[in-house]
């Protein structure tokens, strides 16, 4: 028969077996597994190593001959307002133009992303504590949606004086003209005005954080994308 020490002696031992389970439990929920936590500046440091590996990479990919133009999930197509037609436009005579048309787009583009990478960089630079929190425990994109929110209306500016320069050397403005202007003389045919830089400007941002989505997801899923001792202590704590 137990005296009664012996019961509470019990009870405590329960308790406290229970505890430290619930805490087991709670410690692997957070991405601790038993193992001592982050702190700040090491998450800071190893997303901030992170950020300006994918940053560099997405930049270096993009801003190269044929980094838009033989990319067919960021390539630049033809503005939606000539795409119904431009069958019709190419049976006529025009497919070298509108060829021409769109490889100068992509070539605007790719001669406007390397400006991206200093702009990048000063975003990184001023990534708060909690901001990298934050973006290390989001979603495969939490990233490069940061970066969007942050850093698009300088990236809109910085880009426009290279797309424009390039454009003119191209002749791509007068090459928009003469298309939407064949485009008018067929009857029915619908034709918008389109500030044709501004298009391949926000086509350009659209394909450079598409590429910097895949670095950010490349290196939160794949291990060997981690290829410092930083990234791999940080993004490996974050997805055990």
């Amino acid at each position: 028969m137990m005296t009664r020490s012996c019961v509470l002696g019990s009870i405590l031992l329960c308790t406290s077996a229970l505890s430290f389970a619930q805490f087991d439990q709670v410690g692997k929920a957070l991405g601790m597994d038993n193992k001592s936590p982050l702190s700040d500046s090491k998450v800071a440091s190893g997303l901030k190593e992170a950020l300006q590996t994918g940053a560099k990479r997405a930049v270096r990919v993009t801003g190269t001959t044929d980094g838009f133009f033989g990319n067919q999930a960021i390539k630049i197509l033809l503005p939606k307002n000539l795409r119904p037609l431009a069958t019709g436009l190419g049976a006529m005579g025009f497919q070298p133009k509108i060829d021409a048309f769109v490889l100068s787009m992509n070539r605007a583009a790719e001669a406007a992303a390397p400006s991206a990478e200093k702009i990048f960089g000063d975003a990184i630079l001023a990534m708060s504590f909690d901001d990298a929190r934050k973006i290390l425990s989001g979603g495969d994109t939490a990233a490069t949606d940061y970066f969007k929110a942050k850093t698009t209306s300088e990236l809109t500016a910085a880009f426009r004086p290279f797309v424009e320069k390039t454009m003119a050397e191209n002749g791509v403005t007068q090459q928009y003209e003469a298309l939407t202007g064949e485009l008018k003389s067929i009857p029915f045919a619908k034709s918008e005005t389109l500030d044709i830089n501004k298009y391949v400007v926000g086509k350009a941002l659209d394909g450079l954080f598409y590429m910097l989505a895949q670095e950010e997801k490349n290196i939160r899923k794949n291990p060997a994308a981690r290829t410092t001792d930083l990234l791999k202590e940080v993004f490996g704590k974050a997805h055990s």
